[in-house]
């Protein structure tokens, strides 16, 4: 099956990124505004860019890295132009130390440096620009999401509060190693409450080393250094790594009981861990999970769900329209007295109601309660 990410380009010039399996149908649900968001108020929408993917984990992956990219980063990728996407992911601080430096005439040690990348701007029509998934030097790398490996787990009802925990922050990658009361677990699904692809999808194996042999990265979680010369390394530590290695990396958790063992943190290449009460430092299964994917999470621009899009504010017109509305429905009431002052009283209501940058929506409330007061009166 193939999965697609896209971009848009909305009726007021602004970019949505999303992802599907569907490319030509989600299409024409934004054209026909079938979808009640962000497109719906913004069309007429045309699509400039689509890239196809094996998985819907990458196309998912690469939507949320697109996502929070710079309007010029988001434009030289629609357009092909590889140069200048590279330089718009320089920050503009390094970008101006570079052209800096590159301006000053004094000799200075510089470090070597290979550019490997494509320099022929494509001309390709946007409603056929798509790139090749074989063909890293025209598509940014995503990493794939971590697999969350639950070793020797002990309870079905851990795991699937870690299932909850996984898909709340998007990971669906779970592996077991031999848990103690076999697979699959009953106790296991009401416990997911809801997240039953997680637990459909698990796999187990009969070791720690069989459920990692293809990951890149191994991390094991602990409070613990058990004697292992490992680095240790905070959760935030952990996801920037993950997210910039372009091959699955894998997180280790132990049982309930006792965590995990030496044979098992020898596996991994780094130890993670937070910092808790030394008093009291144990943490249940779905916590520690918990704790891993939420900061990994925090690189893939998930959508927050107390937030909505960001509404473009009114037109002068509309405003215009209020303050006509107000000053119509004050003049009978005596408000602009003396007559000399009512120039500098509209100037000042001008002021204020043109400084919050109200949505549309806002001035119709606001028109609305200015015509519900004068109603009444």
């Amino acid at each position: 099956m193939t999965f697609w990410t896209y971009m848009l380009r909305c009726a007021d010039q602004r970019y949505y990124t999303g992802h599907t399996d569907n490319l030509e149908r989600r299409i024409a649900g934004h054209r026909s505004g079938a979808f009640k968001g962000y497109t719906h108020d913004r069309r007429p929408v045309e699509l400039v860019w689509s890239q196809d993917f094996q998985t819907r984990e990458q196309a998912r992956g690469a939507e949320a890295k697109i996502r929070k990219w710079s309007r010029a980063k988001k434009e030289a990728l629609i357009d092909g132009d590889w140069e200048a996407l590279s330089r718009a992911a320089i920050p503009p601080s390094e970008r101006a130390k570079r052209v800096s430096a590159s301006l000053d005439p004094a000799p200075r040690l510089r470090s070597g440096r290979t550019d490997v990348g494509v320099s022929t701007k494509n001309s390709v029509h946007p409603e056929r620009s798509r790139g090749t998934a074989s063909s890293e030097a025209e598509m940014p790398r995503v990493s794939p999401p971590p697999a969350i490996v639950l070793v020797r787990p002990q309870l079905g009802e851990n795991i699937g509060k870690a299932a909850r925990a996984m898909l709340n922050f998007g990971l669906t990658d779970m592996r077991i190693v031999s848990p103690r009361d076999g697979w699959p677990n009953p106790d296991a699904i009401p416990s997911a409450s809801g997240a039953d692809s997680v637990i459909e999808t698990a796999r187990v194996f009969a070791t720690t080393a069989e459920a990692v042999a293809d990951c890149a990265d191994v991390y094991a979680t602990t409070v613990r250094k058990r004697g292992l010369p490992k680095p240790v390394l905070s959760p935030e530590q952990v996801a920037t790594n993950i997210h910039a290695l372009p091959a699955r990396s894998a997180i280790l958790f132990g049982p309930e009981r006792s965590g995990l063992d030496a044979d098992d943190i020898a596996l991994a290449r780094a130890i993670v861990t937070v910092p808790v009460n030394p008093d009291f430092s144990s943490l249940n299964l779905a916590q520690a999970v918990i704790l891993i994917a939420y900061e990994w999470s925090r690189g893939e621009g998930l959508a927050v769900p107390t937030e909505g899009e960001d509404a473009l504010p009114a037109p002068q017109s509309d405003l215009e329209g209020l303050i006509d509305h107000l000053e119509t429905a004050l003049e009978p009431t005596g408000y602009f007295f003396p007559p000399d002052r009512t120039p500098s009283t509209k100037r000042t209501l001008r002021s204020i109601l043109t400084k919050p940058g109200w949505t549309t929506p806002e001035v119709r409330t606001l028109r609305g309660v200015i015509s519900a007061l004068a109603k009444k009166r």
